[in-house]
């Protein structure tokens, strides 16, 4: 799979997804700092990309409807720490060998991931 990690997660995250051998792109990297949210998102689809957030904006599934995007990860960590955020990204990459990504919202936190399909 494919990421684009948003602006408000922190680069050291995209360095340790990359260590793990995954395709990571981010906001800044694209110079889409401070771009509106749904830029941000029309960048991740072009790209087939699965935008990965802290952003709650990014779960209204009517603004962001599932099936109209390679996938939304919104983490939702109790402290916004490098070792909770990635913690939490981990469990995401354990959950896709098994759970579909493309077209869905997962709103994970530490207890559980909740998945919205289309």
């Amino acid at each position: 799979m494919k990421f684009k990690l948003d602006e408000n997660l922190p680069e050291l995250a995209a360095g340790r997804m990359r260590e793990l051998g995954h395709d990571v792109h981010t906001v800044a990297d694209e110079k889409l700092n401070g771009a509106d949210d749904s830029v941000v998102l029309r960048s991740a689809v072009a790209e087939d990309r699965v935008l990965v957030t802290l952003d709650l904006d990014f779960a209204d599934v009517r603004s962001y409807p599932p099936g109209t995007h390679a996938g939304i990860w919104v983490l939702r960590p109790k402290v916004q720490t490098f070792r909770a955020i990635v913690a939490l990204i981990e469990a995401g990459f354990r959950l896709s060998a098994f759970e579909r990504t493309p077209g869905q919202l997962w709103v994970i936190d530490e207890q559980r991931v909740r998945i919205r399909d289309a």
